[in-house]
C-alpha cells in the first residue's frame, strides 16, 4: 500500500525565505544549464552540417569549372573556324562573342569580365583637364560646363574613372576644340590600363512569348 501521509515542516520566516531563494537558484541554475547545452548542440550541428555540405559544394563547383572550360575550348574552334570562313579577324578588345543556333531559340554567350584601371599618369591628365576647366568657370553656362566635366571624371566606390565616361569626355573636349582640354583627355586615354577578371558563359533560351530567359548556371540563380 501506497503512504499517502503527507509531513508538514514547520519552518520560520526566515527559514521559509531562504528556501523559496535556493528553489529560485535552483531553477535558474537549471534553465542555465539547458540553455547552455541547446547552444553547445546548435553549434555542433552547425560543424556537422559544414564539414557534410562543403564537399557537396565543392564538388558542384568543380563541375561547374570543368563545364564551363570544356564549353570555352569547344567554342574557341568554332571561333578560329568563324575567322576563316569570314575572312574576319578576332578583336583583342572583343570582350565577348554570342552564338545563335539555326531555329533562333538557343544562345551561348562567351566572354570576359573587364575592370577598368589606368596607371599613375592618369593624375596627370585629370590635372591638365580640370585645371582648363576651371579656368572657364566665369558665368551660369561656363559653370554648368565645369560641373558636367567634373561629374565625368567623378570615381566611383572604388576610387577608379569609368572608361565609359571618359569616352563622354572626349566628345566634350572635341566640342570646345581647345588643343589643351583634348590633351588632358588623351594622357587619361593613354593611361587606361583594364584588366580581365575572369571568363563567362551565359546560356539562353527563348520563351513561349519570345522573350530570352537565362539558364541557371550559378549557386546564387534561380
Amino acid at each position: 500500500m501506497k503512504d499517502n501521509n503527507k509531513q508538514t515542516v514547520m519552518m520560520t520566516a526566515e527559514e521559509k525565505a531562504e528556501f523559496e531563494a535556493f528553489q529560485i537558484a535552483k531553477a535558474k541554475r537549471a534553465t542555465e544549464e539547458k540553455a547552455k547545452a541547446d547552444r553547445e548542440m546548435y553549434r555542433k550541428m552547425v560543424d556537422e552540417e559544414i564539414e557534410s555540405s562543403i564537399p557537396v559544394l565543392m564538388g558542384i563547383s568543380e563541375q561547374i569549372k570543368e563545364s564551363k572550360q570544356q564549353v570555352m575550348d569547344n567554342f574557341k574552334t568554332i571561333l578560329e573556324m568563324k575567322s576563316d570562313l569570314f575572312k574576319t579577324k578576332i578583336k583583342a578588345d572583343q570582350r565577348s562573342h554570342t552564338f545563335t543556333n539555326s531555329e533562333g531559340n538557343k544562345r551561348i554567350t562567351l566572354g570576359v569580365y573587364v575592370t577598368d584601371g589606368y596607371r599613375d599618369t592618369v593624375e596627370e591628365g585629370i590635372a591638365i583637364v580640370k585645371e582648363y576647366i576651371q579656368s572657364l568657370a566665369k558665368d551660369e553656362k561656363t559653370k554648368s560646363l565645369v560641373s558636367m566635366v567634373l561629374r565625368l571624371l567623378s570615381r566611383d566606390a572604388k576610387g577608379t574613372l569609368k572608361a565609359s565616361r571618359i569616352v563622354q569626355l572626349r566628345k566634350v573636349a572635341q566640342e570646345t576644340g581647345d588643343e589643351r582640354f583634348l590633351e588632358g583627355v588623351q594622357v587619361i586615354e593613354e593611361s587606361y590600363q583594364p584588366a580581365v577578371s575572369k571568363q563567362f558563359v551565359r546560356a539562353e533560351v527563348k520563351g513561349d512569348n519570345g522573350e530570352w530567359k537565362p539558364i541557371p548556371l550559378g549557386m546564387t540563380e534561380s
